[in-house]
């Protein structure tokens, strides 16, 4: 099943994010190759692509897991959790409908 994982930054994390997006970009395409990333990305904290010291707001991965637990445990072990960018995750099941 897919679960969405829903991530809110802390004010001003855009250093923290740059520090650990390496790590957790190789994480992000290890699902990707596995075949289980649906979609992943930022929220600008400006109405545009590319926000630049505005930086951004959190993060949306919907991904294929085999529980919420499972879900909620890649989740938990994202180098954007241990380098303290997000205030708050929430990882909940999420059906695709459309497209």
């Amino acid at each position: 099943m897919y679960y969405a994982i829903m991530s809110q930054d802390i004010p001003n994390s855009l250093s923290l994010r740059m520090s650990a997006r390496p790590a957790h970009l190789e994480r992000l395409e290890a699902l990707k190759s596995e075949g289980r990333l649906m979609l992943a990305g930022p929220h600008p904290a400006l109405d545009t692509p590319d926000p630049g010291e505005a930086g951004f707001t959190g993060s949306l991965v919907i991904a294929e897991f085999d529980s919420l637990e499972a879900a909620q445990s890649w989740a938990d072990d994202d180098p954007f959790v241990a380098a303290g960018v997000y205030e708050s995750v929430v990882v909940k099941p999420f059906k695709r409908v459309l497209p």
